[in-house]
C-alpha cells in the first residue's frame, strides 16, 4: 500500500473536486485547496507541509504555477493544457532546480492505452495513401482550450508515422502536409477522441469515450503516489509502466 500523501490541490473546479474525491477513498489528506478566492494559500508556507501537489488550472497560470512548486521544492503534478508553447521552458527550469514534474495531457489509464494503440494503427497506416486520417475531440462547453491537449498528443504521435505531416490544424483541412482535428463543445461531454481513416473503400476508427471524470482524477492520484519520492520529469507512461 502506498504511503498517505498530504496534497495541495491547485485548481479546485470540477476536476479538483474528483481529484479529492479519489484521493480521499485512498486515505490521502488534502491538505489545502486553492482556487481564486485564496490564492493567498499558493505560498511557501502552506506547500511546504504538502508532499505532492496537483495542479489542474487555465493555460494562463499554470506555468506560474508549476514554478511555485519547483522553487518550493514540492513535487508537481500538472494536467492543465494549452500551455505547451513553454513546455521546453518550463523542462529546463525544473532540471536547472532539480525539481519533480509529472505532465500529461491527460490522466486517464484508457486513455493512456489508447494513445499506444494509437501509435501502432498509424505505423500501420503509414504505408497505405489511400486512407486520408483526421481526428476528432468533443468536449463540455466549459473546456477554455481547442483543440483538446488529449487531440494534440493524438496528431503528434500520428505525425512521428507520417514525416509528410508538417503541422496540426484545429478544423478539417484538404493540405497534404496538414492533420485536421475537429473540435466540438457540447454538454454534457466528459471527453470523446476518435481517430478515423478514411478510403473510398472502407474507414478504420478508434474511440476513446469517458463516461465521468473519475478516470482521469485516479490517475492524478496514481501520478501524484507515484512522484512523490522521485526527481526528475515523467509522464504516465512511467507511471503505467507503458
Amino acid at each position: 500500500m502506498n504511503r498517505v500523501l498530504k496534497l495541495a490541490l491547485i485548481g479546485y473546479g470540477k476536476m479538483g473536486k474528483a481529484i479529492e474525491e479519489i484521493a480521499l477513498q485512498k486515505g490521502h489528506i488534502v491538505l489545502v485547496k486553492i482556487d481564486a478566492d485564496n490564492l493567498h494559500d499558493l505560498n511557501e508556507t502552506i506547500l511546504r507541509q504538502c508532499d505532492v501537489a496537483i495542479e489542474f488550472t487555465s493555460p494562463h497560470s499554470a506555468v506560474q504555477n508549476i514554478r511555485s512548486c519547483i522553487d518550493i521544492g514540492i513535487p508537481v503534478v500538472s494536467g492543465s493544457t494549452g500551455w505547451l508553447d513553454q513546455w521546453q521552458e518550463v523542462k529546463t527550469y525544473c532540471d536547472q532546480k532539480s525539481g519533480s514534474l509529472l505532465y500529461a495531457s491527460n490522466f486517464s489509464v484508457g486513455v493512456n492505452i489508447f494513445f499506444e494503440l494509437n501509435k501502432k494503427l498509424a505505423s500501420l497506416m503509414a504505408p497505405h495513401p489511400d486512407y486520408k486520417v483526421q481526428i476528432e475531440e468533443t468536449h463540455h462547453t466549459e473546456k477554455k482550450d481547442a483543440p483538446s491537449g488529449t487531440a494534440i498528443t493524438i496528431a503528434e504521435q500520428i505525425m512521428d508515422f507520417y514525416p509528410g505531416k508538417q503541422k496540426w490544424v484545429n478544423g478539417s483541412s484538404d493540405q497534404e502536409r496538414e492533420l485536421g482535428i475537429i473540435s466540438k463543445r457540447i454538454d454534457p461531454a466528459p471527453g470523446i477522441h476518435q481517430v478515423t481513416y478514411h478510403s473510398l473503400v472502407d474507414d478504420i476508427e478508434i474511440i476513446h469515450t469517458a463516461h465521468t471524470r473519475k478516470g482521469f482524477a485516479t490517475g492524478a492520484v496514481l501520478a501524484a503516489e507515484f512522484i512523490a519520492s522521485k526527481k526528475g520529469i515523467f509522464s504516465m507512461k512511467d507511471v503505467l509502466g507503458l
